[in-house]
């Protein structure tokens, strides 16, 4: 398992908190938001889906990855 934290732009809600996270698990990981500093800590199989697919998963809800 690899352990990344990516900066997100955007987020500033429950709600954000919520899609991001979905949407990280929808493509097989495990996303933690943190509001305060945004950031993303992701937990993930790099055997079974890439940091790229990671990042357009969390641009695909509308957030931006810096």
């Amino acid at each position: 398992m690899q352990k990344v934290t990516l900066k997100v732009e955007g987020m500033s809600c429950g709600h954000c908190v919520n899609a991001v996270e979905n949407a990280l698990k929808q493509v097989g990981a495990k996303g933690s938001v943190d509001l305060a500093n945004g950031t993303v800590t992701i937990e993930y199989d790099e055997n079974k889906v890439s940091l790229e697919k990671l990042k357009q998963a969390i641009e695909d809800q509308g957030y931006d990855v810096v």
